[in-house]
């Protein structure tokens, strides 16, 4: 690989190059007068040169090889024209290597500085002739593939590496995504996958979806759920996000793809589609919509949206959008359902028959991940049909258990949509079909639970005299383990710190939060939550890109059964000993990770003095708004094995003393709030 003089790296880059944390960096800098000098950046968010930088790691023996992928990465985050710019050149030499792999032979056994001045004919060819004249896809001029060429020549050794141009596209796509979570706005890749379902179940028996749109693209997760589709047409307002999401799209399958830059409610780019499907997560709570603009406009057949009922207008748009018997697929918030300024429009969607189904989702299937959204399932009426006399309504928020909301069953989910979609039966708590003339009400309020019968909140009464016999024998236990305090004889005692161990071999330190998951693998993770609440894994690692599948996986940190996790954010004094039942998860978020040796240290021993109040007091830093916790400078004193383990022993028993506390009080909550219930609805009397 060509050596690269004009990518930059900042700290957190060269932190993850040479698998350290960024105040390893900062002491770099301070202590080492030969450290690479910053070439760009500003004085508090310096960058460097990446080929500087990986000289001076390889110099202090703190990097044998830089893996392929992350170099690439470092190559694309510090492009001199950003990010994005990069990532759709690169994309553009992937889909060259994928449409014309013997042009892309002999343009990359050229010398640099020609390549630079002849790739961008090539591209214009290979552009031209997969998204036709206009398209989202800029070709890159000669001056602007100048500083590229190392980036673009590692791309593609990229893609031999992980098997394609797909996949290394996926990959960096997927890591811009991760590096970004707050700037786009993510349809998990299970819920395309159901949406997609969803639309081909609603279609005329038979008709395959053949041309499919996404209104609102973003970086075409939906449309890449499609799985047989001949032509896929995206829009979004976004003109990065437009080249990003052609990109993917013809990087993905042999369909025609069209890709277009514009407000879509505004200035549609394909008025004239008969479309078989579409498939929509369009902006939620949207004011400036065109509300003034388009009063006129022949798209509002059921009724012109309010200015507050932007989703409603998406709606429409879609439904215009499809042929006759044309299945619509959106993602939408749970206010649309009821808002009152919208009850004509959802009337008049009822009584022609365009919407079939409400689905609402647990709260955590898609962002905003704290709101429960719905799926609203549409077809496009034909003019001598008769409506349908029923419209589905299915809950699915009862599928979830309480403790684990950001693990979703997406399994139990599908098949609980899919067979309520197909008819095949169910517990009227979960689905049923509601005749149309029940929901024209005043309101027209179409939210599924107050269509579905529910279930007894508290659980009947031998359920709840069930927890009140688990609370009294956990209450018994708990008496039993509370301990005794003992003074104290001995004085003052020698103390080390867990940097001072982990410099002597004494245990190991690891940071958690990186890693994917290979296909197929559903690995959980333990999260700060966890460790907090003293629960069980209940996170699960993203897929190989956070947008879907097709990238490699990255390896995440293991817990083992002794390790001693700590929590570094919130300023709290908690430590966990992993025990056999939590091997095996992986380290999420704003975790650290010791591991003793043990020969050396007591686990329990350890976590217990992790956890005083002075000791993580002394160990903490502040800043305005959070607390951090410095593991290195946490102390505890230096004992013989054996007296360690007699600690141990203790630290135990009082971790199981807290642990009956808290199932003690979960029982406590539960039978209150039954009996609460159970009198509520009738299911249980008063005593």
């Amino acid at each position: 690989m060509p050596e690269d003089s004009t990518t930059e790296v900042t700290a957190a880059g060269i932190a993850r190059l040479a698998g350290v944390g960024r105040a390893a960096v900062s002491n770099w800098r301070r202590r080492h007068a030969d450290f690479p000098k910053p070439v760009g950046g500003t004085e508090t968010s310096p960058s460097f040169a990446l080929g500087e930088i990986e000289q001076w790691l390889r110099d202090q023996g703190k990097l044998a090889e830089v893996p392929l992928r992350e170099r690439v990465w470092q190559q694309l985050a510090g492009h001199p024209s950003g990010t994005v710019a990069a990532l759709v050149h690169a994309g553009c030499v992937l889909l060259l290597r994928r449409e014309r792999p013997r042009a892309w032979t002999a343009l990359g056994a050229l010398p640099d500085a020609r390549l630079a001045e002849v790739l961008p004919t090539a591209l214009e060819e290979t552009l031209t002739a997969r998204f036709g004249v206009p398209r989202a896809v800029r070709t890159p001029t000669p001056s602007e593939t100048v500083p590229a060429v190392p980036l673009l020549r590692a791309a593609v050794e990229l893609a031999d590496e992980l098997g394609g141009p797909r996949e290394a596209f996926e990959f960096l796509l997927g890591r811009h995504l991760d590096a970004n979570p707050r700037q786009y706005t993510l349809t998990p890749p299970p819920l395309a996958d159901l949406m997609a379902e969803l639309a081909a179940a609603a279609a005329p028996e038979g008709r395959p979806l053949a041309t499919v749109v996404d209104p609102a693209s973003g970086t075409g997760g939906l449309l890449r759920a499609v799985p047989h589709a001949t032509a896929l047409f995206a829009q979004d307002t976004d003109p990065d996000l437009a080249a990003l999401t052609a990109l993917r799209l013809a990087l993905h399958g042999d369909a025609d793809i069209r890709a277009a830059t514009a407000d879509t409610l505004r200035a549609d780019a394909f008025p004239d589609l008969a479309a078989d499907a579409v498939l929509c997560h369009p902006p939620f709570n949207e004011r400036a919509w065109g509300h003034d603009e388009l009063a006129y406009d022949a798209r509002w057949e059921y009724g012109f949206p309010a200015r507050t009922e932007s989703e409603l207008a998406w709606v429409q748009h879609a439904l215009a959008r499809l042929r006759t018997d044309g299945a619509a697929v959106l993602l939408m918030p749970p206010a649309v359902a009821s808002r009152r300024s919208g009850r004509r429009i959802r009337a008049d969607l009822l009584r022609r028959g365009a919407l079939r189904a409400v689905v609402a989702l647990p709260a955590g299937a898609a962002p905003p991940y704290g709101i429960p959204l719905h799926l609203w399932v549409l077809v496009r009426p034909g003019g001598d049909q008769r409506p349908p006399a029923e419209t589905l309504f299915v809950d699915t928020a009862g599928l979830v258990p309480d403790a684990g909301r950001d693990k979703l069953p997406w399994a139990t989910l599908r098949t609980t949509v899919l067979d309520a979609w197909a008819g095949r039966g169910g517990e009227e708590s979960v689905a049923r079909a509601v005749p149309v003339i029940e929901l024209l009400d005043d309101e027209v309020d179409l939210a599924p639970a107050r269509y579905l019968t529910a279930p007894a909140a508290g659980g009947t009464a031998p359920e709840l005299a069930a927890v009140r016999a688990r609370l009294d024998e956990t209450l018994r236990r708990t008496q039993g383990l509370a301990p005794s305090p003992v003074p104290a004889r001995s004085g003052p005692r020698p103390l080390t710190t867990v940097g001072e161990l982990a410099r002597t071999g004494a245990l190991q330190l690891r940071t958690g939060g990186s890693g994917t998951a290979s296909d197929g693998d559903d690995v959980p993770v333990l999260t700060e939550h966890d460790v907090l609440s003293g629960g069980a894994p209940s996170g699960t690692l993203p897929g190989g890109a956070a947008s879907g599948a097709g990238a490699p996986a990255e390896e995440p940190v293991l817990v083992a059964e002794g390790d001693v996790v700590v929590p570094v954010l919130g300023g709290g004094s908690v430590a966990r000993v992993v025990d056999a039942a939590t091997a095996g998860a992986a380290l999420g978020r704003n975790l650290q990770l010791l591991r003793p040796d043990p020969a050396a240290l007591d686990p329990w021993f350890l976590a217990g003095f992790l956890r005083g109040t002075a000791n993580n007091r002394q160990a903490s830093s502040f800043a305005s708004t959070a607390t951090r916790l410095d593991v290195r400078r946490l102390q505890l004193p230096r004992l013989p094995l054996a007296d360690q383990r007699r600690h141990g022993a203790h630290f135990k028993s009082l971790a199981e003393f807290e642990e009956a506390l808290r199932l003690a009080a979960r029982l406590g909550e539960q039978l209150v709030q039954g009996l609460y219930d159970g009198l509520a609805d009738g299911s249980v009397e008063p005593g």
